[in-house]
């Protein structure tokens, strides 16, 4: 059973796709199931709404979310109804989503379900330590199209990411930007003295000269105002720590820039980080760093060779040149003896 074993080494695992159709939901569906044959307690949910049927946007069928007996799970009061089996209801939220409030159940029976739970990161981290305590081993949230957020360390301790032939029809594509999101998973984490020290600072674009201990917020609300600091600002080795997102614009700026080497970026997580490989490659070629206050840790990665468009692509040469960039188990879970 590939990657189970690490799986059940961590308290809550983000499935990501990096794009839809890549098999996230398969994956989802393959660790619940190896997760309830090697007896441990799970707990499921999803940020924002997954688990349709048909996709809304290529109009594919999609495998739905099975839940088995024993299994806690959160989604809307909309799909809760819906459901195809019968559960136990825990609790209903007081907030609210598009689809209703939200209701943390336990199935008496095997069935499948649609998920739609928070609408936030911050909701889903409130969700995944309410069903902890309510003695689960494991928590699995499925994140949406476009929600690399919910892979942040600061919601889930670990993900699992979907890759494949609805990327790209073009093998290296694929291979570039899976690469690129496993380089951000890479990135190396500030020291541990210095993490404690800025962790619990507020919103903002902080200069620290670590040397002197000085901790300076900028008069800037955003890394977009950059241009209206003094030119000389930079002139000191430093590090520029940012709280919200890092652009490619000030990426790209920045790289131009005589004081480039004297700087070293810092961003919470690697879900901060809106750059592409390329501008990316460029800034650390030219002497730039960047470094993330939290690492999250990759436990694998999921190959899916099918595309929606019926586009096939050899799942072994796709598998063998990511492996060569990551130390995860990658796995094509279509395969002969995985038994989704």
């Amino acid at each position: 059973m590939p990657f189970i074993k690490d799986i059940k080494n961590y308290k809550s695992i983000a499935t990501i796709g990096l794009e839809k159709n890549v098999g996230k939901t398969e994956t989802m569906n393959y660790i619940l199931k190896r997760l309830k044959d090697e007896g441990v307690t799970t707990a499921v949910t999803s940020i924002g709404i997954d688990g349709e049927t048909v996709d809304i946007v290529t109009d594919t069928s999609k495998p739905e979310i099975t839940i088995y007996e024993g299994m806690i799970f959160v989604t809307s009061e909309k799909h809760y109804i819906k459901k195809r089996f019968q559960a136990e209801i825990l609790d209903v939220s007081e907030k609210s989503t598009a689809l209703g409030r939200l209701v943390t159940a336990r199935a008496l029976g095997e069935g499948k379900v649609l998920l739609s739970g928070p609408s936030n990161g911050t909701w889903v981290k409130d969700i995944i330590e309410e069903v902890l305590e309510k003695g689960v081993d494991s928590v699995l949230v499925d994140g949406a199209l476009s929600r690399l957020s919910v892979g942040s360390p600061i919601i889930t301790e670990g993900i699992v990411l979907s890759t494949g032939a609805a990327v790209s029809i073009n093998s290296k594509e694929i291979i570039k930007k899976t690469k690129h999101v496993i380089n951000l998973l890479k990135l190396d984490s500030l020291e541990r003295e210095r993490k404690e020290k800025i962790i619990d600072l507020e919103d903002g674009i902080y200069k620290i000269l670590w040397e002197k201990d000085i901790i300076n917020k900028l008069p800037i609300k955003s890394i977009l105002n950059f241009s209206q600091l003094e030119e000389n600002i930079f002139q000191e080795d430093c590090s520029l720590y940012i709280t919200g997102v890092l652009t490619e614009r000030f990426i790209e700026s920045l790289t131009k820039q005589s004081f480039l080497e004297n700087i070293e970026i810092v961003v919470k997580d690697f879900t901060k980080v809106f750059v592409s490989g390329e501008i990316l490659s460029r800034f650390i070629r030219k002497g730039g760093k960047l470094k993330v206050l939290l690492k999250t840790k990759l436990v694998a990665i999921t190959v899916n060779p099918v595309a929606p468009t019926g586009h096939i692509l050899d799942s072994k040469e796709l598998i063998k040149a990511i492996e060569e960039f990551t130390e995860v188990p990658v796995v094509n879970l279509r395969e002969e003896g995985y038994e989704l």
